[in-house]
């Protein structure tokens, strides 16, 4: 795959880009082999006007301040692009990569990430046991679940309704059958309107 440094992908990514992680722990293990997938972890960028890119994902964790929140927290959160990637690979040691989104991102769709942020901001993170049985559930057709009713959500669901609150995804389907692997390019996501992800692109960490 092509490579590229942070700074280059930093300068790059545009709203609606999407970052998929990959570890070697026991828990990233567990997660590729759950969802039959190369990748553990998805978030998805936030550049919007003048601020530096932002990173909104959910984790476990709460080594960043929340940018929304003004506090470190737990669950949903809106970090600083640059802190999160270098947390993931320094702190938690994933590879990153970027894939860019294909299609123009009106003024209207960044309202709506928004309006999905400062909904979800905060959400917390589900338990490991939750997490599993939830995403089994969501290989059985049920009613659609508005995200207002998601007492927690994982890495994949936030990205999931922030691009269905996009018109990205179809909003028919519920959050849960979204998992980090549908995120990579290998299952082939059909996102609507003629949008499309492009290709992994290796991004490299400086040392520190």
């Amino acid at each position: 795959m092509a490579g590229i440094s942070l700074d280059e992908a930093l300068d790059a990514t545009r709203t609606g880009d999407v970052w998929v992680f990959r570890g070697r722990s026991a828990a990233d293990r567990a997660i590729q082999a759950l969802t039959n997938s190369p990748v553990n972890h998805v978030g998805m960028s936030v550049v919007i006007d003048d601020l530096p890119p932002l990173m909104w994902h959910a984790e476990l964790g709460r080594s960043l301040p929340d940018l929304w929140a003004g506090k470190q927290q737990r669950g949903a959160q809106l970090h600083d692009l640059r802190e999160a990637v270098l947390t993931w690979a320094r702190k938690y040691g994933q590879r990153a990569w970027l894939r860019q989104l294909d299609h123009p991102v009106t003024r209207a769709a960044e309202d709506a990430v928004l309006r999905t942020i400062a909904r979800m901001d905060g959400t917390p993170f589900p338990s490991s046991a939750r997490l599993a049985s939830r995403w089994l559930r969501g290989r059985v057709p049920l009613r659609k679940r508005s995200d207002a009713e998601l007492e927690t959500a994982y890495c994949a669901e936030v990205v999931a309704v922030t691009y269905q609150a996009m018109g990205l995804l179809p909003a028919d389907r519920n959050p849960n059958w979204y998992d980090p692997g549908r995120f990579w390019s290998g299952d082939e996501l059909e996102l609507t309107d003629g949008a499309r992800l492009g290709d992994e692109i290796a991004v490299s960490i400086p040392a520190g």
